[in-house]
């Protein structure tokens, strides 16, 4: 018989404290693998949402006196004279360093017109860019061709006008193709035509307002893409707009570092039941650890006896807790990240880290009992026979 079939009889007879021994370490494992799994999840989550969540580079004219604003542009106050930047421009930006984290550039030409007996502000857009630039936009309609606007909802309202009707903006007649649901937003109140469109109208050719940059920013760098555009169009103000998903990734942050905190006092009283319990076993088997000692059996024998049955619950362990995290975080994820697309990846570092530290947490409590174990003196434990 070996040492390690003596170890699994051991444990075979004395079911109770190794299942005892098995729950502390599985709740402690599977608290871990639960909580960064978590954590892990809603990074990628966020991660997502800040590719999908539109604009986050604002590029504006240098411009002072400034009173009236949309999205950061300023309108130069009551005139609504303001400086503009050459569209032609805006291609050196596909230049920068970080040229592949750059998903769309959307330009933009503002001015006022007259609709009816109101001004109101018209937006030329291209519209293909502002599909991903404004991917919450709804449309009551279709999008407009060259001779075609989309109204904001509270311009619609302003102007009463609706799908299908035809509206002489200046001297332009164009058609409205559609209405904007509600956003919540400056878009609200704006009338929205094809980029070239707006510039005739305003006449302003070849010039536009501003532009907004999608970047791809799973880990692209956006102050450093901010520096590389800005250096292209020294013209220009550039301006990252991530403070909402940079507040929500602190707080993961926060999240994260709690999560190892409670991930560290749950595994701390995990190992102090392994050791009570095991320390518990070895005065329990005196008789049967001296009677090992009076086969021949040395000292590094039983410490190996102990310490394999040790091994053997903290890896049995570790697979469940694995197991068990990772389900529960399956099931847990939609109460914790925003919408139902986010998803709990298996993650095979993290499963071997959690069985490795089952087994490191398992040995370590194991070898205050298992030295307990093997300095018994032989001659005191026959004499409890």
């Amino acid at each position: 018989m070996t040492l390690g079939d003596i170890a699994v009889s051991n444990l075979r007879r004395r079911k109770g404290k190794a299942l005892f021994v098995l729950a502390g370490l599985f709740i402690g494992v599977c608290t871990v693998v639960l909580l960064l799994s978590l954590v892990q999840a809603m990074k990628q989550n966020i991660n997502h949402k800040l590719e999908m969540y539109g604009a986050n580079i604002l590029i504006v004219p240098k411009t002072e006196s400034l009173s009236l604003t949309y999205g950061g542009l300023s309108l130069g106050g009551v005139s609504f004279e303001m400086q503009e930047i050459k569209e032609e421009e805006l291609g050196q930006i596909r230049n920068i360093k970080n040229s592949a984290n750059i998903a769309a550039v959307g330009p933009m030409i503002l001015g006022p017109v007259t609709v009816g007996t109101k001004r109101i502000l018209m937006a030329g857009v291209d519209f293909q860019a502002f599909g991903m630039l404004r991917p919450w936009w709804s449309v009551q309609g279709k999008m407009p061709d060259d001779d075609g606007a989309i109204l904001g909802a509270e311009a619609a309202r302003a102007l009463g006008l609706t799908t299908g009707n035809k509206v002489r903006i200046n001297n332009k007649e164009v058609q409205v193709t559609g209405v904007l649901e509600t956003t919540g937003s400056q878009d609200d109140g704006l009338i929205f035509t094809p980029l070239a469109t707006a510039q005739g109208i305003l006449g302003k050719k070849g010039r536009i307002s501003m532009a907004e940059v999608a970047a791809l920013c799973t880990g692209c760098p956006i102050p450093e893409m901010v520096k590389q555009i800005s250096d292209q169009l020294p013209g220009a103000n550039v301006m990252a707009i991530q403070q909402v998903v940079k507040g929500r990734m602190e707080t993961l942050d926060q999240f994260e570092k709690f999560s190892y905190g409670v991930s560290g006092l749950v595994l701390l009283v995990g190992s102090l039941m392994v050791l009570v319990t095991m320390m518990g076993s070895v005065r329990e088997r005196t008789v049967e650890i001296g009677i090992f000692r009076a086969m021949g059996f040395r000292r590094s024998h039983v410490m190996r006896i102990i310490l394999l049955e040790a091994a053997i619950i903290s890896g049995i362990a570790g697979v469940l807790g694995y197991l068990g995290g990772f389900s529960a975080a399956k099931v847990l994820i939609p109460f914790f990240a925003e919408g139902h697309g986010a998803v709990v990846p298996f993650n095979p570092v993290l499963a071997g880290g959690s069985i490795l530290l089952a087994l490191f947490v398992g040995l370590l409590s194991g070898i205050y009992p298992a030295f307990m174990a093997a300095r018994l003196d032989p001659n005191e434990a026959l004499r409890a026979l």
